[in-house]
């Protein structure tokens, strides 16, 4: 079986630096993060412009806003009535503790508790938010994340979020600078499930493919 670092060895290899997260500041990658639920980020992309050009990448503006307007802003990032919903969640709770300086200032695990209580955030939001916003060694876990990890046989197809997390973070807890490797590594695994990785794997190829207990051929 292929080690949680020679899958990262492999994969780096094979696609290079990657350049996440996209966003030019600490609460766009948050806002990023709530959109990007079930949707492609380029689609993210076009509902962050739209904001933008509606001066609405703010908290407060957010906050302010009319939901169906927010709604029909965000429109392009794909069930817009409750990422909406769950975009302003996320911003009322921003301002009501002080913005990102006073939240930088927490211990990771109660900003991640702290996250986790926000109506409509959940664990993969949460982890994208502490990783990519504030630089908290938190290795995100996604659906990509789950196949390619129960196909190299590190773990069950319907592995629960928290037991896939923490297993990963404790195969890479001696490597040095934790959080661009958990940032890389993310980016990473993305990439691979978008050209090898899929449901119907495309074993052809593939850098991980003697190590796979799925491979074909």
């Amino acid at each position: 079986m292929l080690g949680v670092d020679e899958v990262y060895r492999r994969l780096f290899e094979r696609y290079g630096p990657q350049h996440w997260w996209p966003g030019e500041t600490p609460f766009e990658v948050m806002v990023g993060a709530v959109l990007t639920q079930n949707t492609a980020w380029s689609n993210v992309e076009r509902a962050i412009d739209n904001l933008k050009g509606a001066q609405m990448l703010t908290p407060e503006a957010i906050v302010a806003a009319d939901p169906v307007r927010l709604a029909e802003v965000i429109r392009p990032s794909g069930y817009f009535n409750v990422k909406a919903k769950r975009l302003a969640n996320l911003c009322r709770w921003l301002i009501e503790v002080g913005g990102e300086t006073t939240l930088a200032a927490r211990p990771t695990s109660a900003l991640r508790e702290a996250l986790l209580a926000v109506n409509g955030i959940g664990y993969e939001t949460a982890d994208d938010i502490l990783l990519y916003a504030f630089d908290r060694e938190v290795f995100v876990v996604d659906a990509y994340t789950k196949r390619l990890f129960s196909r190299l046989g590190h773990c069950a197809a319907q592995v629960g979020y928290e037991a896939l997390r923490l297993q990963l973070e404790a195969a890479l807890r001696d490597a040095p600078a934790r959080v661009p490797l958990y940032n890389e590594y993310h980016a990473l695994i993305v990439a691979h499930a978008k050209v090898h990785c899929l449901k119907r794997a495309r074993c052809s190829g593939c850098p991980l493919h003697h190590g796979c207990l799925n491979r074909e051929g």
